[in-house]
């Protein structure tokens, strides 16, 4: 038996990278899952194989959560196929590279309609599902250490995970009195595709390192394990805090 016997999550973005990682997760303790992405691709359908070979039920949901229209009824869908809702993760992301001057209305609008607004409302859906039948369940937001560290060239996508931090804490006092817990998770620099390029150059991946108090880049993984605590019941007295899962570089100081 695991941590989610008989739980139900649904994660957003979970085709590849860290949304995968937590829907395997949430997968091999227990939990039937639902995966989105905007594609349905092969990256899914991997997604797909390593739920299934935990034992858990799967369903995928191909869709664009920066319309409020699409997240409400992806509710409704998740509800309609397991019978229930218990758990949500806000994983889906985006980033464009830019520098500020540079920056369109369409680029500042994908980020932060993806980022921000699809988690916003995605979150006002799942909790009137709570609301309207008399259930609690628990959020977590995967957000970046960019909640807190500037990170030049990426203003917008900063400005989405500040605001999704403020979303967070303001929730927290919201959803409180109805026992409904939402915490985010703060990634730092992960081995996901979205870093390819970093990977693929040494010279940068060594500065970026050296920068990390345990000196390496984290995996997946890593932020799975952190986002099934939160979402568990071994931290049913933990809502409106960001845990770090950065390696300690956030706050990494040295004078050598």
């Amino acid at each position: 038996m695991g941590r989610f016997s008989g739980k139900v999550a649904l994660i957003t973005g979970s085709s590849k990278g860290i949304g995968r990682a937590i829907a395997v997760r949430f997968a091999q303790e227990g939990a039937n899952v639902i995966i989105n992405s905007r594609n349905n691709d092969e990256h899914v359908a991997e997604t797909i194989r390593q739920v299934e070979e935990t034992g858990a039920k799967v369903h995928f949901i191909k869709s664009d959560i920066s319309k409020v229209e699409v997240v409400y009824a992806m509710v409704k869908e998740s509800v309609e196929v397991f019978g229930k809702l218990d758990i949500l993760v806000n994983n889906a992301g985006v980033e464009i590279n830019a520098p500020f001057w540079e920056v369109t209305e369409k680029d500042y609008d994908t980020v932060m309609n993806i980022n921000l607004k699809g988690m916003f409302f995605l979150t006002q859906a799942f909790v009137r599902y709570m609301m309207e039948n008399n259930v609690v369940g628990v959020i977590v937001n995967n957000s970046s250490v960019h909640e807190e560290l500037p990170f030049p060239n990426f203003t917008a996508y900063c400005a989405s995970k500040g605001a999704m931090q403020m979303v967070m804490r303001n929730l927290a006092v919201e959803l409180g009195p109805l026992n409904i817990r939402i915490n985010n998770v703060a990634p730092g620099a992960i081995k996901t595709p979205i870093n390819a390029d970093l990977l693929s150059k040494p010279e940068l991946l060594g500065t970026l390192q050296n920068n990390i108090s345990l000196r390496r880049l984290g995996e997946p993984e890593d932020v799975a394990g952190v986002v099934a605590f939160l979402a568990s019941d071994d931290a049913k007295y933990v809502t409106g805090s960001t845990y770090y899962v950065d390696g300690g570089l956030t706050f990494h100081y040295t004078e050598q």
